[in-house]
């Protein structure tokens, strides 16, 4: 190779590096990229690597997998030896199954595996040439495992052009950016290729071809005869095209000097994704061309050494080819080509997709047994596509709304609202949304974008009757994607009468309504009316996860977030999230995000539910998500609330008030008044807490379908007893043992015998209830929470039974406190411990080299469990425990597990005496 001497080194320590990398090559077309990438194959062979060739093709860019598939195929003989689900995971992206799409997280870690399988046996290097014209699917599974390949023996070389934007462009992958030869570099080629060139024309070929190699080896043939650049064009006008527009009428000039025939072979090849020899092994059957000698000659195609077809000697020849043909001439070539792959759903409809001038109900349903193939594959952008355009296609008014309809929801669910809202336009010109389907989708785009839980609730109500009437069991798949959105707007809405007719619509379907449906209903509606054994029935639902789809996953974490048991289905929603994020579920991702925020808040992770929390709101304005914006600024001024940061707090309080009052969304500006309670709590303004609490929920009753009127007992009654409402305050404490609040969820059982405590006159009761609630299980989730009690407990002893009983009560809610970060709690708790006689200072000293992980860890481990229960617990795996209580030892001055009971007790009888 001449001029490529950087290029080469850098890609022979590609192919010598010990540890798995990728690489992109990046330049114009015609610079030289396949030329290296047959240089670092061939030395890698030489190495003794196997190497995976393959090839993007532009026909093929709307085809899911079908990049994948040529790099998978080679390896299928390995797919054998993986496990179960992975094997699973490739027959669904083949379509040998029709289980549920792959993520490109799922698909991604399984293509790692079998490549670090392959790879296991002698190193691997896959090569991929024209990336740019990659499906998307295969685009981002290849993204995903390029960045991830440290620490196997599979290297990843990409070759993309520079003047086409492609998936690659944002995958973050190291680049080598492949440059125009030197001028020295061009002449050395040009004289090597073409020696006794006329001084004339080789001094055009120079200047016209600016160092690009193919520019240099073609353009001579056609400056040298009767194109010398004298012509009528003349030399300036030829010079000012872009280089391959240069390149393309070169080839132009020989396609159309080819007979009929020929010609018509050509466009068969290059309309159905016939490559150059890289691309030629494909799982994929291809067009054969026959009888093409002709354009061999003509430097237009070549034959494979492997299979001895036909090829295509670049990817410029080929687009010239389809660029030259007319109209007609390309729509008999798909119908020819639709015919060849009739037992290919998506590659014949595809092709009779490009054929079609006319509505053809044919066509139009074989379009959408294709977007169905898609779908299930994991390919919704495709879908989209082509539902749309089986929707153009449709004979029918009835058969274009719905299929208009699916194409919207589709598109809704995968994030592209703006898509989604043209959708729904397309489909009924009027604005009159008849069919269900359309129903579901505009109230959907109308609640997450506007927040219109009204007319949103309206629509789909009567679209559940009308179903209803009809006898319900049509369209089931459709009747519940309503029941399921209605249920999540009157979520939203928090409007008991509303709530009440809706429990009345879905008892009148009877066996319509699935069991988990059921579980929303009660779940996301009041958990105090309706929540006895809830809590069970969620963790049925969820006892199989790998059972479920996303979006099942999804809406059973709320379900166990509001008898919050949220906490140990994080892991979970952590692995999957960024999956769904990654292939468009944006809905499904973000509310993802919103329940390991939730969990965070709930742990006492602060700083990692404000870092959540940012990063979903910064999603969600960016995909027009509005309502969860708002409400994730709801939660973002509860915790800014909680950790005394009031300003903030009621700045983020006020926006979501002011967005959701007016839309009569209860969920939000109950949020938006609990956050209002906790931030006069952390100021001590109890007068202001306790107003702001009775704006959620009165004093000994709680708000039918209302969120936060069990959540905030807690906050009401505190706010009341310092405030002097004993009254209130009891008769609410008591409302919620009365209402079984306690056998709803471990939180609320915490709460309430909390509660219960502050508000008891009788010693022994309140002995009883605090003891229940600070040895309640729930304590290690809910550690704010479970310091106030504490908080609150030790100030009732120093008062009726001196300083010295008050002490490790106040110095284990201080420690608390300063370890969440709550600031105006740790400093109301100090202020009680100096009151008690110690210096909050010295209370901490014995632990204070502790961090608040190694202090909560060293507990759990007193208390007896093990590492791996402590991991469940808390998120971490049992080596990430152990290395914890590695450090924890020496700085209490200990070597063994069994020595700390003793040693954090010792530091609490210090703070004591």
């Amino acid at each position: 190779m001449i001029g490529r001497d950087d290029e080469r080194a850098r890609l022979a320590g590609l192919v010598t590096a010990a540890a798995g990398q990728a690489l992109v090559l990046r330049g114009e077309s015609g610079v030289g990229k396949s030329a290296l990438l047959d240089h670092v194959a061939a030395l890698a062979a030489d190495q003794g690597h196997e190497v995976i060739r393959a090839a993007g093709v532009e026909a093929e860019s709307d085809l899911p997998f079908a990049g994948l598939h040529q790099i998978l195929y080679p390896l299928l003989p390995h797919i054998e030896a993986l496990d179960e689900g992975h094997r699973a995971v490739f027959d669904a992206v083949f379509g040998q199954t029709e289980g549920r799409p792959p993520s490109v997280m799922t698909l991604g870690i399984a293509v790692l595996d079998l490549l670090s399988l392959a790879a296991s046996q002698k190193p691997l290097l896959v090569v991929l040439d024209d990336g740019q014209w990659l499906d998307a699917s295969s685009a981002d599974v290849c993204g995903f495992a390029g960045r991830r390949l440290t620490g196997s023996s599979v290297k990843l070389l990409i070759a993309l052009r520079s003047d086409v934007p492609s998936r690659f462009d944002t995958a973050a992958l190291p680049e080598e950016p492949v440059p125009a030869l030197t001028q020295t570099a061009s002449e050395e080629l040009l004289d090597a290729c073409h020696p006794g060139l006329d001084t004339h024309v080789r001094r055009i070929v120079l200047d016209q071809a600016r160092g690009n190699p193919l520019a240099l080896l073609e353009l001579p043939p056609f400056l040298g005869g009767d194109r010398t650049g004298r012509g009528p064009a003349g030399t300036f006008a030829f010079q000012s095209i872009p280089l391959p527009r240069r390149l393309q009428h070169v080839y132009g000039t020989r396609v159309e000097a080819l007979g009929d025939a020929v010609r018509q072979e050509l466009l068969r090849g290059a309309l159905d994704g016939v490559g150059t020899s890289a691309a030629a092994h494909t799982p994929v059957r291809r067009y054969r061309m026959r009888d093409a000698d002709e354009a061999v000659a003509a430097g237009l195609l070549q034959t494979d050494a492997a299979g001895g077809d036909f090829v295509f000697r670049h990817p410029l020849v080929r687009s010239t080819v389809v660029q030259l043909a007319t109209p007609n001439q390309r729509r008999a070539a798909h119908a020819d080509l639709a015919r060849i792959h009739h037992d290919d759903v998506e590659r014949r409809a595809a092709h009779l997709a490009a054929a079609a001038i006319d509505p053809d109900e044919e066509v139009a349903a074989a379009l959408e047994a294709a977007a169905d193939s898609a779908t299930r594959r994991g390919a919704a952008v495709t879908a989209v596509a082509w539902l749309t355009r089986a929707a153009e296609l449709s004979e029918s008014h009835d058969g274009r709304s719905r299929r208009l309809s699916n194409a919207a929801f589709t598109a809704g669910y995968a994030g592209l609202l703006d898509q989604a809202q043209q959708l729904l336009h397309a489909e009924l010109p009027t604005g009159r949304n008849e069919s269900p389907s359309s129903v579901a989708t505009a109230a959907y785009m109308s609640w997450y974008e506007d927040g219109d839980v009204r007319s949103s609730r309206r629509q789909v109500a009567a679209a559940i009757e009308k179903l209803r009437a009809n006898g319900g069991r049509e369209a089931p798949e459709i009747l519940l994607r309503l029941v399921n959105l209605l249920l999540g707007i009157e979520q939203y809405a928090g409007e008991p009468d509303s709530w009440r007719r809706t429990r009345e619509l879905l008892d009148s379907l009877g066996d319509l309504v699935t069991e988990r449906s059921l579980i929303y209903r009660d779940a996301w509606g009041d958990v105090v009316l309706h929540g006895a054994g809830l809590a069970g029935r969620v963790e049925r639902a969820l006892a199989d996860l790998s059972e479920l789809e996303p979006w099942d996953v999804m809406r059973l974490a709320v379900c166990a977030y509001h008898v919050d048991i949220l906490s140990q289905y994080r892991p979970h929603l952590q692995r999957i999230v960024e999956r769904e994020l990654e292939t468009g579920a944006m809905g499904v991702g973000m509310t993802m995000l919103h329940l390991i925020m939730l969990d965070q808040m709930a742990m006492g992770e602060w700083d990692e539910a404000e870092r959540t929390g940012q990063r979903g709101l910064d999603l969600m304005g960016s995909h027009g998500y509005t309502l969860l914006a708002q409400q994730t600024r709801a939660y973002l001024a509860l915790v800014a609330a909680q950790r005394g940061r009031a300003e903030q707090a009621r700045e983020l309080q006020a926006m979501v008030d002011a967005w959701a009052r007016p839309r009569g969304i209860g969920f939000l500006t109950q949020l938006a008044d609990a956050a209002g309670t906790a931030a006069a709590l952390s100021e001590g303004d109890y007068e202001a807490a306790y107003l702001h609490a009775i704006g959620i929920t009165s004093p000994g009753t709680f708000t039918p379908y209302g969120h936060q009127a069990a959540r905030t007992l807690l906050d009401l009654v505190e706010a009341a007893v310092h405030t002097g409402r004993s009254e209130q305050a009891r008769r609410h404490a008591v409302a919620a043992r009365e209402a079984g609040l306690p056998a709803v969820s471990p939180r609320l059982a915490m709460i309430t015998y909390g509660a219960l405590a502050m508000t008891a006159t009788d010693e022994t009761e309140v002995a009883e209830m605090y003891e229940r609630a600070e040895t309640h299980p729930a304590t290690a989730h809910f550690p704010f929470e479970a310091a106030r009690i504490r908080l609150a407990h030790g100030i009732r002893l120093r008062h009726t039974q001196g300083p010295k009983a008050a002490r490790r009560l106040l110095t284990t809610a201080a420690e608390t406190f300063e370890r969440l970060g709550a600031a105006t709690w740790t400093e109301r708790a100090r202020a009680e411990l100096r009151a008690s006689g110690v210096s909050a200072r010295a209370a901490s000293a014995h632990l204070s080299t502790l961090t608040w992980q190694e202090r909560r860890i060293a507990d759990l481990a007193a208390s007896g469990l093990t590492n791996k229960e402590i991991g469940e617990r808390m998120h971490l795996s049992p080596r990430t425990v152990s290395s914890h209580l590695y450090r924890v030892f020496p700085k209490l001055g200990i070597t063994s597990r069994a020595a700390l009971r003793d040693a954090l007790g010792k530091a609490q009888e210090t703070v004591e005496s």
